[in-house]
């Protein structure tokens, strides 16, 4: 109870524009957390096999992937807020077509729409949460939110799976029930964009204020503008030139030096995150009300895990912490994929749950810390983009491997495999960021 009213306190304390955009946040991924797990079954339900899956998780992953870069491009340079209304409305209203649509091709095309927007969110929240807290509370609110994202999937994924399971217990047939459901889940989606429409513009507003001044106010600025270009000096122009393409450089060779380890690990959890409850209904024949209460419960260690990522980073570093968290998950990833005891594979999916996910509210402080302001959407949009072509490119390969060596070995591949590739990645990133783990943008302790 205390705990509850300390973050009751903290909560009050926070600014309108944040708790709006926390509020939306809740409805948005609720919905997602139904469709996350049940949609898969639907589609099975359906009469299709794992190869349709693959298909949908692919296209869709592709179709997301393609538009991170124009949505972090354009909330760099046009209003977040507005941005983020349409992603509601039009991932809403896509979710809730897929929920009723039975054709091989309409569940394909619904599939390129749906994720055409679905990444509004994903890339916007944290620009958005950055440019609206004060730097030292960048990694503390980055976790909360993360800890809201999983929490609301918890409500999704495991409000949905029961009332599904109710729902057939009362004579409803399977197929109906999961399209109730799902069809609740855009509804939910959808009305993400009602608490956005009273959040106040501010500094992506503020981006915008010259250019709606009237024309003898831009031809004033330009007057001042030639006025102090001709006062400069040549040494003076020079200087900051050199220093705008060292910043450049260094952006550009950290943004890279970010996607290429993002890659890795979204090729690994493409093998495996999209078909965790194909894994435990197919391998240990587990009910979609207990299918969904392991996931909820590995949803909720994960937040747990998520606070206290940040006294990790205090005591060793963020860079460390990152790599600690994911090296840690490995040996469960592998004992999950190898074992044919469900206590286990339970245990250990927990766990790695928890350890994989408490990493990332801290990669993304590192992220913002470490690129200048002005290319922080762009470079949240590439590493967003890297990981969702993992996915896109792994679908097939997964069911692939699956329909060829069966619901063990066909498992226990993907998650080998995936296990190597989260090796390599923390490998990469640690030798890449440890050296500025000092430095002056503050990746020590905290």
């Amino acid at each position: 109870m205390r705990a509850l009213r300390q973050i009751q306190v903290e909560i009050r304390g926070w600014s309108r524009n944040i708790q709006l955009f926390f509020l939306a946040s809740l409805l948005y991924q609720i919905g997602n957390g139904m469709f996350s797990v049940l949609y898969n079954l639907y589609i099975q339900g359906l009469g299709y096999d794992d190869t349709m899956n693959g298909q949908i998780v692919s296209i869709q992953s592709l179709a997301t992937a393609i538009m991170f870069i124009p949505i972090g491009l354009s909330g760099d340079k046009f209003s977040r807020k507005k941005l983020l209304i349409i992603g509601a409305l039009l991932s809403g209203a896509f979710l809730i077509g897929r929920s009723f649509d039975y054709a091989a091709s309409g569940l394909l095309w619904f599939a390129v729409f749906s994720g055409l927007f679905a990444g509004v969110f994903q890339v916007l929240a944290i620009p958005y949460l950055a440019e609206n807290v004060k730097k030292r509370e960048r990694l503390k609110m980055f976790s909360y939110y993360s800890s809201l994202v999983l929490a609301s999937q918890v409500l999704g994924s495991l409000g949905g799976g029961v009332l599904a399971d109710l729902l057939h217990s009362i004579g409803v047939a399977k197929v109906s029930g999961l399209q109730t459901v799902l069809f609740m889940g855009g509804a939910a989606t959808l009305a993400a964009f009602i608490p956005l429409l009273f959040v106040t513009e501010r500094s992506v507003s503020q981006t915008t204020s010259d250019s709606s001044s009237g024309q003898s106010q831009v031809q004033l600025d330009h007057k001042l503008q030639k006025v102090q270009e001709e006062a400069s000096t040549e040494r003076q122009s020079m200087m900051s030139t050199d220093q705008n393409i060292s910043v450049k450089k260094r952006d550009t060779k950290l943004i890279a030096q970010f996607v290429v380890t993002q890659l890795l690990i979204g090729l690994g959890s493409g093998l495996v995150v999209p078909y965790l409850n194909l894994y435990f209904t197919n391998r240990f024949t587990v009910s979609l009300s207990g299918m969904s209460f392991l996931i909820a419960l590995g949803q909720i260690m994960t937040i747990v895990s998520m606070l206290i990522g940040p006294t990790l980073a205090a005591k060793v570093g963020s860079v460390r912490a990152v790599v600690i968290f994911q090296v840690l998950s490995l040996p469960f990833l592998l004992l999950t994929g190898f074992t044919n005891l469900l206590i286990i594979a339970s245990i250990s999916f927990l766990f790695r749950q928890a350890l994989m996910n408490a990493a990332n509210p801290i990669h993304s402080a590192i992220l913002v810390d470490r690129i200048s302001d002005k290319r922080r959407g762009i470079a949240n949009s590439m590493m967003q983009t890297a990981f969702m072509i993992g996915w896109a490119t792994m679908g097939p390969v997964q069911s692939y491997l699956v329909t060829t060596y069966g619901t063990y070995w066909g498992y226990a591949i993907t998650f080998s495999i995936t296990g190597s590739l989260y090796v390599i990645s923390s490998l990469m990133y640690f030798y890449m960021f440890k050296e500025r783990k000092l430095t002056a943008v503050g990746m020590g302790s905290t």
